[in-house]
């Protein structure tokens, strides 16, 4: 990801940057933390377990609202 400041530095000590802007880039790693069984059968109810939380999913009466928060099921974080 790539991040760029809206403003310029402005005044500053250092001649000829009053007209920069900050930049930043860095890779971020999700990562799961909810398990399933792969060989469940998709048009069937699948359970996941999130840390010990388990939800069960059905494809037929899916309610996205019974999942856990985000910050459960995935771990996110820079790698540069």
């Amino acid at each position: 990801m790539e991040v760029r400041s809206n403003r310029t530095v402005g005044d500053s000590v250092i001649p000829g940057t009053e007209t920069m802007r900050a930049e930043a880039a860095a890779t971020a790693v999700i990562e799961p933390l909810c398990d399933y069984d792969p060989a469940a059968n998709p048009e069937e109810p699948v359970e996941i377990d999130c840390d010990g939380q388990v939800v069960e999913i059905d494809p037929d009466d899916f309610d996205p609202d019974a999942l856990p928060d985000p910050t459960n099921m995935f771990s996110v974080y820079l790698a540069e």
